[in-house]
């Protein structure tokens, strides 16, 4: 354990607003999301934005210089933001910079393995007066963390070292809070984790990740349950068969990394083109319509321009429906880092641009098979449109951002529309009558609780 001390008391000034500001991975979501629950049940307004406030924590990330760089902004933005505030600085790049990171400005700096205690050592430093109706935000979609930690080493990644070693949560405990954010009224819950595949392997008795969806499908009815970080070797037919649940959102978030199998090996990724292949039909044949989101890297050490060829090649007959697309950044620690044939930042980001292309082409295909179908979407934010007419912004079970124009208050709702057109970062949608059947399911207002069984509720 690297550190975890405070470096200075900022003010003695009641605590009644924190921002809670978060980079990177859905685990670090899961984390931040406690928080704020946290300090809202103590009374206490919380911001997920960067706003004047009396602290700050700053759940960081270092998977990426970007990332590493970004962490450090966002010290210092608060800071400005807040001369006299409480900044607590933990997560991935925390742990990387050391206590290097204490120089951006921050005062209390929180290990990883720590985490769970960073209101209570941020409490520890500030006296609070409660605010009434602190909490304001409509309630969509809850982030549980099931798992974190890797035991694999990929050569690129430096996440085994600041997350540590594999560690998986009870079934039992992720199930209640599971329930537990299914009676403050989310519709959704997203089960997140460092190696969500890896959940169970680290018992006594192991268990697979199946085992753990099986339980939260059995004993909770929260109307929606997206578990999608999943890697090729994951993918079973155990898995898959739990999909027939329309609780279970059609959406795998499935690694690839790189297209070639040759980079593959250097990456020491565990699975070869083919393999991810398969297990890319294996789900799409499984569960109808499902969008399948990945992850790939550009310009790692050595590979050359027929080995980027070949992974654009695989990229483009893959059809993904989102792809993450990013430079291979230099981890120092990291095996990649001592690999010869880095590439020139030029001819990275040509490599970048290519793949971003694609990845547009690729999701404009995968949103344009939609329109005119119908589908539920749980709405998020409302927001403003150029004709000036008010409108709600959500998403589908299989990850399509959607747009309605409405006066209606559709918070936290789940209703059924129609797609009606590709505007480019969102189908925009028009209602549903209620008792339509969207993807097979009666479409009826419902109330959701766990005496009944669960259904969308539409327009």
């Amino acid at each position: 354990m690297p550190y975890a001390g405070n470096v200075s008391m900022t003010s003695e000034r009641p605590l009644r607003h924190v921002a809670v500001l978060t980079l990177g991975c859905k685990l670090n979501l899961a984390e931040s999301e406690n928080w704020a629950l946290e300090l809202r049940r103590r009374g206490i307004a919380v911001s997920d934005r960067p706003v004047a406030a009396d602290a700050y924590i700053i759940n960081s990330c270092s998977v990426t210089h970007v990332a590493d760089r970004k962490s450090r902004h966002l010290v210092r933005l608060a800071r400005r933001l807040a001369p006299e505030a409480t900044v607590v600085l933990t997560g991935c790049f925390a742990e990387s910079a050391g206590p290097r990171a204490s120089e951006l400005g921050a005062d209390l700096l929180v290990a990883n393995a720590e985490k769970a205690a960073a209101v209570r050592r941020l409490l520890e430093l500030r006296p609070t007066t409660p605010v009434v109706g602190a909490s304001t935000a409509h309630r969509t979609r809850a982030f549980v963390k099931a798992q974190e930690g890797c035991n694999d080493v990929c050569a690129f990644c430096i996440v085994p070292r600041t997350r540590g070693r594999e560690r998986s949560r009870a079934p039992a405990e992720v199930v209640r809070e599971v329930c537990s954010r299914e009676d403050e009224g989310y519709r959704e819950v997203v089960i997140t984790g460092t190696q969500l595949g890896a959940w169970g392997r680290d018992f006594l008795l192991p268990a697979r990740p199946a085992d753990l969806i099986r339980a939260v499908l059995e004993e909770s009815t929260v109307p929606r349950v997206r578990f999608s970080s999943l890697q090729p070797q994951d993918i079973g037919d155990e898995l898959l068969a739990l999909w027939q649940d329309p609780r279970l959102c059609r959406h795998f978030h499935l690694a690839l990394q790189s297209g070639c199998d040759a980079t593959l090996r250097r990456m020491r990724r565990r699975y070869s083109i083919a393999q991810y292949a398969e297990a890319l039909a294996r789900i799409r044949v499984a569960v109808p319509d499902v969008a399948v989101t990945t992850d790939v890297m550009a310009g790692f050490p050595g590979e050359s321009d027929a080995e980027f060829a070949e992974s654009l090649a695989f990229c483009r007959q893959a059809g993904f429906a989102g792809m993450h697309v990013f430079p291979y950044s230099r981890r120092p620690g990291t095996t990649a880092s001592l690999l010869p044939g880095h590439l020139p930042s030029l001819e990275v980001r040509a490599r970048v641009a290519l793949l971003l292309q694609e990845a547009e082409r690729s999701a404009r295909d995968f949103r344009g098979r939609f329109v005119g179908r119908m589908l539920p979407a749980l709405w998020e934010q409302r927001v403003s449109r150029p004709n000036g007419r008010a409108a709600w912004e959500g998403l589908t079970d299989n990850y399509l951002r959607v747009r309605v124009e409405t006066d209606a208050d559709l918070g936290g709702r789940v209703t059924a529309v129609r797609l009606v057109r590709d505007e480019g970062d969102a189908l925009l949608a028009v209602p549903v009558e209620a008792g339509a059947e969207v993807g097979g399911v009666p479409c009826a207002p419902r109330a959701v609780s766990r005496l009944s069984s669960p259904a969308a509720s539409c327009w």
